[in-house]
């Protein structure tokens, strides 16, 4: 078994993937315990079959090269899970790249926790990084305010997240039998499945580990990037599904934990609030119509839920009626982007 397996999706990725591989080899120092298995998801338009292929060849024991017919990134990320022959399970986007001295840190841990076998650390989480890197600026995302340090814990210690603060597929490292154990499976052909991934496993997370270093760089500013405003409007059908197959896979209201369960409210209550914001900005009588649906059918399936998520400040703000409230809540979102920096 190998201690941890990075799964790379890559679509097209020629231009940029070889520096996401060799972020991962240069703290990899040819120990076998470590694999990256390269997917490429049926890109067609550059080399990069060829490139995972001689990377493969190159470093043979350490990089398989997977090739697919195309899916999507949860068609990837699905196919990482599937292939994986680590104990953890890390997802690095292939236009993205990891910190050496931060794996530095967190790899001793991992090699730890295999020997500990059903008793290893289910979830570790440390920094990310927006690099913009034609802004020539990075944001750091850490959760020192949140997480304890030095030790594992249970969610009954974590504190309060920030309102601009959540886990993501950047952030976390998971235990792979977890993930098989639990099915998941991320929907293909569709982006933003990465909220799936960060947060459906979480009622099922015992233990966690967190290293308040600035692990992964997550790269803002490409053409096309799904973070971007009118690409998030053209693709606002995905990120509706998205939400609907979150409220249906986590039953909050049967969550153990008071803390997590807080938790999972609120990065729902976020899911639901960018629905607002897209949606409004597009502003037509389709538009308003899915957003009425997409509250219904929280309703419906999560009543419970449905009416803490209506009293969050975050959709007070964002469903206020009429035009004079659509200003309101959208005059509110970029001011947050501006204050927050978020993207």
């Amino acid at each position: 078994m190998k201690t941890i397996s990075f799964a790379l999706p890559c679509y097209n990725s020629a231009e940029y993937m070889d520096k996401c591989v060799e972020s991962i080899l240069a703290f990899c120092d040819d120990r076998e315990d470590i694999e990256i298995l390269i997917v490429n998801d049926g890109s067609t338009k550059d080399d990069t079959r060829q490139k995972a292929d001689e990377w493969q060849t190159r470093h043979p024991q350490i990089i398989r090269a997977i090739h697919k017919e195309n899916g999507g990134h949860g068609s990837a990320v699905n196919t990482g899970i599937s292939h994986a022959r680590g104990f953890y399970y890390k997802v690095v986007d292939s236009d993205d790249w990891l910190d050496e001295a931060s794996m530095r840190t967190i790899m001793p841990y991992l090699r730890e926790q295999v020997a500990r076998a059903e008793n290893a650390t289910d979830m570790v989480v440390a920094n990310y990084v927006y690099e913009k890197v034609f802004e020539g600026k990075h944001t750091v995302m850490d959760y020192a305010n949140v997480f304890p340090e030095g030790r594992e814990f249970g969610w009954d210690e974590v504190g309060r997240f920030k309102s601009s603060q959540y886990l993501l597929m950047h952030s976390v490292i998971y235990r792979t039998q977890m993930l098989r154990d639990i099915e998941l499976v991320l929907p293909e052909h569709c982006f933003y499945v990465d909220n799936i991934f960060v947060y459906v496993p979480l009622p099922h997370v015992h233990s966690i580990r967190y290293f308040n270093v600035d692990m992964y760089r997550y790269f803002i500013g490409r053409e096309g990037q799904s973070v971007n405003e009118d690409v998030m409007k053209s693709r606002i059908d995905q990120h509706l599904r998205v939400t609907r197959l979150m409220v249906d896979q986590v039953d909050i209201d049967r969550v153990d934990s008071p803390r997590l369960s807080a938790y999972l409210d609120s990065y729902l209550a976020m899911m639901m609030c960018i629905c607002a914001v897209f949606l409004r900005m597009i502003d037509t009588p389709e538009s308003n119509g899915k957003l009425a649906d997409t509250w219904g059918y929280l309703k419906e399936r999560r009543p419970k839920v449905y009416g803490r998520l209506r009293r969050n400040p975050l959709n007070i703000g964002m469903n206020l009626p009429g035009s004079l409230g659509r200003g309101i809540g959208l005059g509110g979102y970029r001011l947050a982007r501006k204050v927050f920096k978020f993207n």
